[in-house]
């Protein structure tokens, strides 16, 4: 939602549509776009009589004003990428445009871009943890297209963007696209073992193992839950899925899958129908350490980028490098109440290790070796010199397990100073590693009336769309489980459910209070 400050009649709008100026008036006033959705509201804030065609006639030039013309910022599309690259050294810009039969022509017709940053690029470098999250999300403007991103982990198991591109739909050729840029940028082979996580996108499979073959691919368990609950509903096939995927051994994951199915065979046979290596931790490399097994990283980052998604594209795109940019300044803050060694969520992790590792003992083998035995007698072995624990996690995660913290209580015993659990914890974890990560900011840039007019001699102009029958959707297409529950609940109470729904204040306009509780005073009061 945007305000804006200008006076009370700027313009005034005939019902041609034609703009006449009117200077006699120039009282300023803050006009909400969302106003111009509806006259009542615009006879009770600025006492004006206006048609619905009036409205919309105002809103539309009003937006035009305040967001850009969705046309002509393609034209202006090579500037931009000009000052981004100018103002964030090493930043990677590609922009690839439709085959032109002549090659004399001046124009060319924008198909995609590409963008990296280069301030992030050299903190993911410093992340320590060789995973991406890839996802897809709709644009909503008269140019629909496609925004994909790449998402990382950083130190204190937060988000970190990388990379960003809008293409013109979800294809195998878009997706191999940002791949191949994605690894120029982070140095990434062909036979690269970089791990990735999705949400099995159309065209995303194929793409990645054309590109990088030997790259490991995990499956978002969400989504497997999503297409399993359609034929296995209810609690208990979904706490047998779970149990599959987050069994560490593959002892462990073959026990969880017996009792599929004893449970129910289809389920079994449907399971086994998904490789386990893309959706069990036992099953997973130990490389990215991290065990992650939903693609939240992308859902997060993309519900950050919803108000962006029906913006021109150059608004669109600096809207993400705003988000981005100021997002750097809120985890400094953050950063500056931390004593460490490690980040506040691995700190956390750890103390919850350290209290279930105080109920086992350790029997020494020599030579870096333990015996470790739990409260309910099952055993593990530790290799403290390979930092390795035969339950596994310690080797996927990065972060000592239980059985680890037991053993290195047990070296404190007796004398050594490699005896404190931190000594041990994957660097990845570290306070030191995370301000090195954001240590990388990025830095603003100059608007329109100071970039640099492009050199190249060629012209862009908007991508091909053809213009769909009726009002264009803005809101998300529910699942059918979200519809299930939606229907549900009103056949059950009568009413639509409020989970999800913000309330805004009638008096200060604030959203999380209604009128009823607001402290403050009413808008436009002194």
């Amino acid at each position: 939602m945007k305000v804006i400050k200008r006076s009370a009649v700027d313009f005034n709008i005939s019902d041609e549509g034609e703009e006449n100026d009117n200077e006699e008036e120039e009282q300023l006033v803050e006009v909400d776009l969302d106003d111009f959705d509806s006259p009542d509201t615009l006879q009770k804030k600025l006492q004006l009589s206006v048609t619905p065609q009036q409205v919309f006639k105002a809103k539309m030039i009003a937006t035009k004003k305040v967001q850009g013309d969705y046309e002509d910022q393609y034209v202006h599309l090579r500037e931009y990428c000009d000052e981004l690259i100018r103002s964030n050294p090493g930043t990677t810009v590609k922009i690839d445009v439709e085959y032109e039969c002549n090659p004399s022509s001046q124009i060319r017709q924008f198909k995609r871009i590409y963008i990296c940053l280069g301030p992030l690029k050299q903190g993911f470098k410093l992340c320590g943890r060789e995973l991406l999250g890839l996802d897809g999300c709709f644009m909503k403007g008269p140019f629909p297209g496609q925004i994909l991103t790449a998402v990382g982990v950083d130190a204190n198991n937060g988000i970190y963007p990388v990379a960003y591109a809008l293409v013109e739909a979800e294809t195998t050729n878009s997706w191999c696209w940002f791949l191949e840029c994605l690894g120029e940028d982070l140095d990434l082979s062909y036979n690269s073992n970089f791990t990735f996580i999705s949400d099995r996108q159309k065209g995303i499979i194929p793409a990645l193992v054309k590109v990088y073959p030997s790259a490991e691919h995990r499956y978002c368990l969400r989504h497997i839950h999503d297409n399993m609950k359609q034929k296995w509903k209810g609690q208990k096939f979904k706490n047998l899925l779970w149990k599959c995927a987050s069994v560490t051994t593959t002892q462990g994951f073959d026990k969880a899958m017996n009792e599929v199915l004893i449970e129910d065979k289809s389920l079994h046979d449907w399971l086994k129908e998904i490789p386990p290596r893309h959706w069990t931790r036992a099953h997973f490399r130990e490389r990215s350490k991290c065990d992650v097994l939903l693609n939240n990283l992308c859902e997060v980052f993309n519900r950050q980028l919803i108000d962006a998604r029906d913006k021109p594209i150059i608004t669109c795109l600096d809207y993400i490098r705003e988000y981005l940019m100021k997002r750097i300044v809120v985890v400094h803050k953050i950063i500056a109440k931390c004593k460490g060694p490690l980040t506040p969520t691995a700190t956390k992790m750890l103390d919850q290790i350290k209290t279930d590792a105080s109920h086992y003992t350790v029997i020494w083998a020599g030579t870096g070796k333990y015996q470790v035995t739990g409260p309910t007698g099952e055993q593990r072995a530790v290799f403290m010199d390979k930092r390795s624990c035969s339950c596994r996690k310690w080797d996927l995660t990065g972060m000592p397990c239980r059985h680890a913290v037991a053993c290195i209580w047990n070296m404190a015993m007796h004398g050594s100073d490699e005896g404190i659990p931190e000594k041990w914890v994957h660097e990845a974890y570290w306070l030191d590693t995370w301000k090195k990560v954001y240590a990388h900011t990025l830095d603003p840039i100059n608007s329109k009336d100071l970039w640099t007019p492009s050199k190249c001699p060629t012209t862009l102009i908007p991508p091909k769309h053809h213009k769909q029958v009726g009002r264009p959707k803005k809101k998300r297409k529910k699942s059918a489980d979200e519809v299930s529950q939606l229907t549900q609940t009103m056949s059950s109470s009568g009413k639509m459910p409020r989970k999800g729904n913000t309330v805004t204040c009638d008096k200060c306009k604030q959203k999380g209070h209604n009128q009823r509780t607001c402290k403050g005073q009413r808008a436009g009061t002194q």
